[in-house]
């Protein structure tokens, strides 16, 4: 299949919509002036406003994972994540949406007052099941899929973060979005595209479709929030040779045109940096742009320390992807 097919095939596939889209591509001239004068110019594209649910990265993936056809017969969605998870925040409001019974398998204890997204969930009406470990949530998942078929219903088991080969889709279909946005632009001999990572469903599908693009003027930097560079190279690499399969493209996953940056996880995932922290600030006072503890604090934080040692030229262009999870700014 021709990259045009591929294309064409991935604007027709079936989808259960939800966000807002086209996202905005909005630059930030006095950020980009505070942190490098001269340096290059940094744009943004807010995926922090997809809208539904507040929105979020998680949003374009889920359109794809709840597809029409995917859902006949299911009475239930289950899916897994921490505490203030993204993705669990948003598969609940989808299940509000379509009217079924939502279970979130959550790490943790429960909290004692829930608030953020932990709030959220319960607002959405999700049945929340706690777990001790991120290890053990995978057959906590199987578990309940299992009682509920005994007792007569069908649950639909949503991966981490959707992170599959058909979520990565909606990340191909962002790099289309985005690709003609700057096209638009004046032109820049690079843009480096900068994004957080951690089930590595976003980065892989920016990957495949950097790659359908055939964009050589690009290079995509996943920042990670707990992985080691050497997995998040691999995960998303597997994912999207997933989507192109879907897709039906022969052509090559792009694997050098990703760089991987694991230094800026900090003491572990989800605890706040000094480096997120002063990113959180400085796009707080230059942009008016929120981020969040988790993934865009760290993943701004790597993009500042990347374009201060001057590993990307004063004259390239950057974009920060804005993934969302503000609510746990405020948990």
């Amino acid at each position: 299949m021709t990259t045009t097919e591929a294309l064409d095939r991935l604007a027709a596939w079936p989808r259960l919509r939800l966000a807002n889209l086209p996202t905005p591509l909005e630059p930030v001239p006095r950020l980009s002036a505070a942190i490098a004068d001269p340096g290059p110019e940094i744009l943004v594209k807010m995926d922090n406003d997809t809208g539904f649910a507040l929105g979020g990265n998680k949003v374009r993936k889920l359109e794809f994972e709840l597809g029409p056809g995917r859902l006949e017969g299911v009475s239930h969605l289950i899916t897994a994540g921490g505490p203030q998870s993204n993705h669990c925040r948003v598969t609940a409001a989808a299940a509000a949406r379509l009217g079924l019974s939502c279970i979130l398998v959550l790490n943790g204890p429960e909290p004692e007052e829930a608030r953020g997204n932990a709030l959220i969930h319960r607002l959405f009406g999700a049945d929340i099941r706690t777990v001790a470990t991120r290890e053990e949530r995978d057959s906590a998942m199987g578990d309940i899929a299992a009682d509920i078929s005994r007792e007569g219903g069908q649950a639909h088991v949503l991966p981490l973060g959707a992170s599959t080969g058909l979520g990565s889709l909606g990340y191909v279909s962002a790099m289309v979005e985005l690709a003609a946005q700057l096209d638009a632009l004046e032109p820049s001999p690079r843009t480096w595209i900068f994004v957080s990572a951690s089930s590595c469903g976003t980065l892989a599908g920016l990957l495949l479709g950097i790659s359908l693009l055939g964009r050589k003027d690009v290079r995509l930097v996943g920042v990670s929030a707990d992985l080691s560079a050497f997995d998040m190279r691999m995960k998303a690499a597997a994912l999207a040779s997933e989507g192109a399969a879907l897709l039906g493209w022969k052509g090559e996953v792009r694997e050098g045109a990703l760089a991987a940056a694991d230094e800026f996880v900090g003491r572990a995932y989800g605890v706040p940096t000094a480096a997120g922290d002063e990113a959180t600030a400085l796009f707080g006072r230059t942009a008016g742009i929120v981020l969040d503890p988790v993934y865009t604090a760290k993943a701004a934080s790597g993009m500042l320390s990347w374009i201060r040692k001057g590993s990307v030229p004063p004259e390239d262009r950057v974009v920060f992807v804005h993934t969302g999870g503000h609510p746990a700014l405020l948990a």
